[in-house]
């Protein structure tokens, strides 16, 4: 086990450096001056060529990349351009928190939602559970999570008045209660496109496990249903279910943004949206280098629990 976790972690690093090279390039190629953004139109070529200069925007391209992975390999991720005298850092992980609490909030209803039905749509297979979990799985599928979203502002928001249309609270500062109310709606809104895909690979899944030999003499024997479903049928359809949650929760974090921005919360999703909005060259590599970085530790995370869930699986 140790030696496969040192091996994946060596294989981070030319993973870590081809998705720094590519952030850096993308965010530079990107139309849009940083210098001329910060100082607003009334800015002269004079203005914004001595900001340039002091940003070091006119350095090459390789000298600024350089200089830029010196910084974070110190955990350094530079000075915003949009705000001055602001450390990316500070801005990033300040605002990291929301994000995750979303995304794990999320991914819990994901979980009870999709689980629970694709199990019972597949031990239901033709009946009218698994018409609907089909229907379910196709509707959250097709609605984009903005759609999800104004939906249910506009039903429980508005209409029936249970729950905020917007804000947030603090988990740890605020409370539970008050973190729930503010965070229900927009994990919903995230949580039921995610367990549309996380319901069709459960149901898969145990339709392929279900249909095994082994499955079929366990009937024979007159194992009990019950049994045969969450003893042999779930635990062996388990390695594909963890993988779509592990994926599903990248997915969360990386693609909060939206959800983010239509419920106001000042997560990494709507810090990457200003960012971008105002060029700042800084803030969008240091958030796309971390959710990359992320995506390769949560895919290790998984691999790891492959091992610890089926001891057919050597990790070596």
């Amino acid at each position: 086990m140790k030696k496969y976790i040192l091996k994946r972690f060596l294989t981070l690093v030319p993973t870590i450096f081809i998705v720094s090279v590519v952030v850096f390039l993308l965010v530079h190629l990107t139309p849009g001056d940083p210098a001329a953004m910060m100082l607003g139109d009334d800015a002269t070529m004079e203005d914004i060529a001595a900001l340039h200069a002091k940003l070091g925007l006119d350095d090459p391209w390789l000298v600024q990349y350089v200089r830029w992975v010196g910084r974070c390999l110190h955990g350094d991720f530079g000075t915003s351009t949009a705000v001055i005298g602001q450390k990316v850092s500070d801005m990033v992980f300040s605002h990291f928190r929301p994000t995750l609490c979303l995304a794990i909030y999320s991914q819990l209803i994901t979980v009870l939602i999709a689980i629970p039905t694709g199990v019972l749509a597949a031990k239901n297979r033709g009946k009218i559970a698994d018409f609907i979990a089909s229907v379910l799985s196709l509707l959250g599928i097709s609605l984009p999570s903005f759609m999800m979203g104004l939906g249910l502002v506009l039903l429980i928001a508005v209409h029936f008045r249970w729950l905020p249309a917007a804000g947030y609270k603090d988990l740890f500062t605020d409370g539970l209660l008050p973190f729930l109310r503010y965070m229900t709606l927009p994990a919903l809104s995230l949580g039921f496109i995610h367990s549309a895909y996380m319901m069709r690979m459960t149901k898969a899944s145990m339709l392929e496990v279900l249909g095994s030999d082994y499955i079929k003499m366990a009937r024979s024997k007159g194992v009990k249903e019950h049994a045969i479903i969450g003893k042999h049928a779930f635990r062996n359809a388990l390695l594909t279910i963890i993988t779509v949650i592990g994926q599903g929760f990248i997915s969360a974090l990386a693609g909060a943004a939206v959800v983010e921005k239509l419920f106001t919360i000042p997560g990494i999703g709507t810090l990457l949206v200003d960012s971008i909005e105002k060029r700042d060259y800084q803030v969008i590599q240091a958030i796309t280098l971390l959710i990359a970085m992320l995506n390769v530790v949560i895919n290790l995370v998984i691999d790891l629990i492959y091992g610890l869930c089926d001891p057919r699986i050597r990790l070596d």
